[in-house]
């Protein structure tokens, strides 16, 4: 299932290395992320709370995640 994922708190490629990291771990395939747009995308099939979770442990915040 693709996911559109708002995310809050990135500044730099650095973080954008990290949530990709974070998603692909998570067996994400197709990662995009947008540092400028505040958001992923990634067709993943995980529970959204394993999402929110890898992704605060980075130290940025899941603001949404929608199915799309």
């Amino acid at each position: 299932m693709k996911k559109h994922i708002a995310i809050e708190g990135m500044s730099c490629e650095h973080c954008v290395r990290a949530v990709k990291g974070v998603l692909e771990e998570l067996g994400g395939t197709d990662v995009v992320v947008d540092l400028n747009g505040g958001f992923a995308e990634a067709e993943i099939n995980v529970d959204d709370n394993k999402i929110i979770q890898g992704i605060a442990e980075e130290e940025f915040e899941v603001v949404k995640i929608e199915n799309i």
